[in-house]
């Protein structure tokens, strides 16, 4: 699964929806654009491509057939496969809709299983995982538009490094380290980008303290990695 948002903040809603569903009886995808009733703004258009106009008259997503679908696999016999999935439940939450089934977290697995990569994103995956070999075939199989940041393009990829990280480790193994913080030795960002932070936590103690102070929106893993420096 994977959605498209108006933006990142907690006001944010979501403007699209897709999904890749597969079970033993069929196999099936379903993309929706929806209207929250928030204006999306020209940057987040600039990413995702999608406009006012496009959502117009399109339905709430309580009114959707992807809420229909999700609600009718909302259980314990179900998993939601997604790539930085707590930002989806949480836009999912803000909509109404509570998750009750299984969860893999695409993101947190990769760092976890492949820490060897220098980025993370879903698309800097789909090129250095080479997973791109197979979603020509799985697009026509999905009628799903190649496109970074449409909702169906993504969870097209998302499904073909779930299956990658499948020749790694069991599902239920995926599931778990769902759950496990990953720890972090170097920074990613900032003004101390491709450094330690054991290093940072000699010289520059106080930086530190004010990240995990002041960062309201700090990623779980690195607010983790730090804190076991401190």
């Amino acid at each position: 699964m994977d959605l498209e948002t108006t933006g990142v903040e907690n006001s944010d809603k979501i403007c699209s929806i897709g999904i890749i569903c597969t079970s033993k009886e069929s196999t099936f995808s379903k993309y929706e654009l929806v209207n929250e009733g928030k204006k999306i703004p020209s940057k987040a258009s600039s990413i995702n491509h999608i406009t006012n106009e496009m959502i117009k008259d399109r339905p709430k997503l309580k009114d959707s057939e992807a809420w229909a679908l999700l609600q009718e696999h909302n259980n314990q016999d179900s998993t939601i496969i997604a790539h930085n999935i707590n930002f989806d439940l949480k836009m999912l939450g803000q909509s109404g809709f509570v998750w009750q089934g299984k969860i893999v977290n695409t993101l947190r697995v990769t760092k976890h299983l492949i820490p060897e990569c220098e980025e993370f994103s879903l698309q800097f995956l789909r090129y250095e995982l080479k997973l791109y070999k197979d979603e020509k075939k799985e697009a026509l199989k999905y009628n799903a538009e190649l496109l970074p940041h449409n909702a169906l393009s993504d969870a097209l990829h998302t499904k073909l490094l779930y299956e990658y990280l499948l020749d790694i480790k069991e599902h239920n193994e995926l599931a778990s380290l769902s759950f496990q913080n990953v720890f972090i030795e170097k920074f990613g960002f900032g003004k101390y980008s491709g450094r330690y932070i054991e290093e940072i936590s000699m010289c520059d103690r106080g930086y530190l303290e004010w990240m995990l102070l002041q960062a309201k929106d700090l990623d779980e893993d690195l607010r983790y990695s730090i804190s076991r420096f401190l």
